[in-house]
């Protein structure tokens, strides 16, 4: 398999391989491996919120108003 990046984005690997003192393919094969975990985590989080909604366990619209209004004030 063949990847092709930017110039931009060789040039970052490069530099954080550097800093890192790793191989880029060290560090491309790591992000991939993050990729594939964090969409499985994605997809079975969803699973799992789609499975509260047809138990009925779902959060009224002005409640989470109020969490994002805590979270995060005009």
């Amino acid at each position: 398999m063949e990847v092709h990046f930017t110039s931009d984005q060789q040039a970052k690997l490069s530099r954080l391989a550097t800093e890192q003192g790793r191989a880029v393919e060290a560090l491309v094969l790591e992000a991939v491996d993050r990729l594939f975990s964090y969409d499985e985590w994605f997809a079975f989080e969803v699973e799992k919120g789609l499975a509260a909604a047809d138990q009925g366990e779902l959060v009224a619209h002005d409640a989470v108003r109020k969490m994002i209004e805590s979270r995060y004030p005009a």
